[in-house]
């Protein structure tokens, strides 16, 4: 058999796989191939990669291709949003997006998103979302997986009329949280969390002097949970006086461990902190915690 002949029996078995032959990388700014994100998201096919140019834009998308990269270090996209949802909304399956900040997402019934997760696996890596209404919101669904990594979450949540938080994980198979920085949330949660599995690591969780946020992190329906070798300060302004807390809706979730360990947890409020409260549950594993300030390490709800 030829070379030639080899390369069409190949190009024949990827279509029939249902996979692209060849994966294109698009161009989306200004002076480019396409002169906006959404455009190229409208052009792009499975398997391709889209990378958009520094700067500022009003744009959205709805990224429904499978295995599609979205690559924007130093690009903005901020205010607009799709479908009255988020920035940017993710229905297709194995997407991963870098770089990008995305900022102000605010629709009418106030529950807008930087992203919005409607599929999975989806990985966001080196994101800043600032200043939206939720920062990451998924949608409920037994095969979602969703992995942050190194992103950051500056001045979201509210709660006028529903609350909002800088991530906001409905019924998903599991939210995994990396090396990331969350600061000065509003009124919501930093991190709120319904996924079967829950892992918060390496990262930094502050209320700063302003944040008005409520728990640092809320497991309501409990899980399998990790919280390790984070960062975690509660602010003067918070809302709550707990930090963590467990089961506070209902423990439906099946729980393989609960594990709390090796964080640093400073209290910076006058008022006396709760580090740990269960609601329900299993009872969490407590280990190698460093508290400072007023702190009542575990408390369960009366």
């Amino acid at each position: 058999m030829t070379a030639t002949m080899v390369l069409r029996a190949l190009a024949v078995l990827c279509l029939l796989l249902g996979g692209p032959v060849f994966a294109a990388v698009l161009e989306a700014g200004p002076g480019l191939a396409f002169p906006t994100l959404s455009a190229a998201v409208a052009a792009a096919k499975d398997g391709d990669t889209i990378r958009i140019a520094p700067g500022v834009y009003e744009d959205c998308a709805t990224i429904r291709q499978n295995n599609l990269t979205l690559e924007g270090p130093g690009a903005e996209l901020t205010r607009k949003t799709c479908g009255g949802k988020a920035i940017l909304v993710v229905t297709g399956k194995n997407v991963e997006i870098r770089g990008l900040t995305l900022s102000y997402a605010k629709v009418p019934d106030r529950n807008g998103a930087g992203v919005r997760a409607e599929s999975g696996p989806l990985l966001l890596e080196n994101i800043r979302f600032l200043n939206n209404e939720n920062g990451l919101l998924t949608a409920n669904g037994p095969d979602i997986e969703v992995r942050v990594k190194n992103a950051t979450f500056i001045g979201n949540g509210e709660c006028r009329p529903v609350c909002a938080h800088g991530i906001y994980a409905g019924h998903i198979a599991s939210l995994i949280v990396e090396s990331s920085n969350f600061l000065a949330q509003r009124e919501g949660h930093h991190i709120k969390s319904r996924a079967n599995r829950t892992e918060v690591t390496g990262s930094k969780i502050d209320d700063g002097f302003g944040g008005t946020a409520s728990y640092l992190i809320d497991i309501p329906n409990g899980g399998t949970v990790r919280i390790e070798n984070n960062r975690l300060r509660k602010g003067p302004s918070s809302s709550n006086s707990t930090a963590i807390a467990l089961g506070a809706e209902t423990a439906a979730n099946p729980t393989q461990e609960v594990a709390v360990r090796d964080n640093v947890f400073v209290n910076d409020s006058p008022r006396l902190a709760t580090f740990v409260k269960l609601f329900s549950g299993a009872s969490p594993t407590l280990t190698g915690n460093q508290l400072t300030g007023v702190v009542t390490p575990f408390a369960t709800a009366r």
